[in-house]
């Protein structure tokens, strides 16, 4: 599953790393179903964060690997 979900945070980078951030993988729990990334860069400070996490980075997560039940943001 961790490298399912590597694979679709690839497809997501570029539109990130275009306006100065990335995501970087930190933990995925295959019990709950829960993926933990971090923002970085201009990504980890910006006010749209959020937004980009859950409306961009999920809703990509959850297509391509539906075991994926939530992603969560740490600091």
């Amino acid at each position: 599953m961790k490298e399912k979900v590597e694979q679709a945070l690839n497809r997501v980078r570029p539109s990130l790393q275009a306006d100065g951030g990335d995501v970087e993988l930190v933990d995925v729990d295959e019990t709950t179903g829960i993926v933990k990334v971090k923002l970085t860069g201009s990504c980890g400070s910006c006010p749209f964060a959020l937004m980009t996490l859950k409306q961009g980075i999920e809703q990509t997560l959850k297509e391509a690997v539906p075991e994926v039940k939530e992603v969560q943001s740490v600091n």
